[in-house]
């Protein structure tokens, strides 16, 4: 069971250098966002399933923002005060679907591709956060909130300039370099120092 329960998941694609630089992208001039859908969500020890309509399955370890109170067209400064906390987010990705469909809403929305967990950390400041993920004890990912293209404050003054966030809804902020595909009996740990790890194991539907 997941601990949030938002209106809405945005995501942001292309964030961090490095991983846009991975998948052969170039970084966008604004952010580029997506949704996933909230029946995608779970928490920290549930299991992921990976569907049998895609071979290639990959982790994305991102750092979750919880909006406290709404937000709508807020400057930058005024947007981390809408800011509840911070949470642990995988953006698991059918990486073969999203090349195939050319958008990103089947590849991104299955049921339990959003592990939330393990809390909400408040009274956190956001040039200090990291975030690590580790596959069965490996370390995969690992960077900072300053390591993004586009940082904190600036997404959530973007996006409350689109639409008006509500106090739950979440921002997963974009993944750091080291994607790579999951399989049947792995472990995903998903780490925010000051906020915990999110553990899921993962296992084949295919």
């Amino acid at each position: 069971m997941s601990l949030v329960r938002p209106s809405k998941i945005i995501g942001i694609g292309r964030n961090y250098v490095a991983h846009a630089q991975e998948l052969g992208n170039e970084m966008p001039a604004v952010p580029i966002i997506f949704f996933k859908p909230p029946s995608s969500l779970i928490g920290d020890g549930d299991t992921i399933r990976l569907p049998d309509v895609s071979q290639r399955v990959e982790f994305e370890a991102e750092i979750g923002l919880v909006i406290g109170s709404r937000a709508r067209n807020l400057g930058p400064a005024e947007s981390v005060r809408a800011i509840a906390g911070y949470t642990c987010v995988n953006d698991v990705t059918c990486r073969d679907l999203q090349k195939v469909d050319g958008q990103w809403g089947r590849a991104k929305g299955f049921d339990t591709f959003c592990p939330v967990g393990p809390r909400v950390g408040e009274g956190l400041d956001w040039r200090e956060l990291e975030i690590i993920c580790r596959v069965n004890g490996v370390e995969r990912q690992h960077a900072r909130a300053t390591d993004m293209h586009f940082p904190i404050p600036d997404l959530v003054s973007f996006l409350s300039g689109i639409m008006t966030l509500e106090p739950g809804d979440l921002i997963a902020t974009g993944t750091p370099a080291g994607t790579a595909p999951l399989k049947d009996g792995d472990r995903v740990e998903i780490e925010i120092p000051g906020v915990g790890v999110l553990s899921n194991p993962v296992k084949d539907h295919r």
